[in-house]
């Protein structure tokens, strides 16, 4: 639902006020990853984006609310990919093939397929998780992201299981957490080691411990 100030905006300038909202988190995406969240300055954003800080503080109150649009947007283009893959992936599959190391391996590996080159995100939100670590005030309001992301994640991956007839064992939430850390701690190392486009798809921290943990935590219904 649009805000009340959107509603009565002209859609000419609503048009033009997301236009250069979107500029500003792709540029915001782009300098936080170079430089780090802290060092980033206003400054620094508004150059890359062709605009002055009035464009910003137009739009954004602090570099954190603009994290944090970045972030709503990286993760709904992360869930659409999700949700290709349930649709393009699952159909046809069942309980009896989906739980053995095989068959998940290769599911894996073709999910992770679908998400791309994440080494900039993984940037941003190491980045930005040790601001909130440093800084009380950011977070409550970081925490809330993150199990807001992870509880989200969690029904997805609880209903995409459903639909091949499997259901974890333990809570989703907690299943969720553990594969999200598998994925970043696969991410980082790939980072370290130099490698400039990192490939989830065919990490074998990644297709060593997701299969035999997904098939130990679920069931069939």
């Amino acid at each position: 639902m649009s805000s009340l100030v959107e509603q009565l905006e002209a859609p000419g300038e609503t048009t033009r006020r997301r236009k250069t909202r979107d500029r500003l988190i792709d540029a915001a995406y782009e300098v936080f990853a170079e430089t780090g969240i802290h060092a980033a300055s206003v400054e620094m954003i508004t150059e890359r984006a062709g605009f002055t800080r009035g464009a910003f503080y137009s739009n954004f109150d602090s570099k954190e609310e603009l994290f944090f649009a970045l972030a709503e947007r990286e993760n709904r283009v992360r869930f659409e990919r999700l949700q290709q893959g349930v649709d393009s992936i699952l159909p046809g599959l069942d309980a009896a093939t989906a739980v053995t190391d095989a068959t998940l391996g290769t599911l894996v590996m073709r999910f992770l397929e679908l998400q791309g080159d994440d080494r900039r995100w993984c940037l941003v939100q190491s980045e930005f998780r040790l601001l909130a670590m440093r800084d009380s005030a950011v977070a409550a309001s970081y925490l809330e992201y993150q199990r807001n992301f992870q509880n989200e994640l969690a029904a997805r991956l609880d209903d995409a299981l459903r639909s091949v007839g499997l259901t974890f064992v333990i809570d989703p939430v907690a299943v969720t957490r553990m594969i999200v850390t598998v994925y970043e701690s696969a991410m980082q190392e790939s980072i370290l080691e130099g490698d400039t486009v990192p490939n989830m798809a065919r990490s074998p921290i990644v297709l060593g411990t997701l299969p035999p943990l997904i098939q130990s935590l679920t069931r069939p219904l």
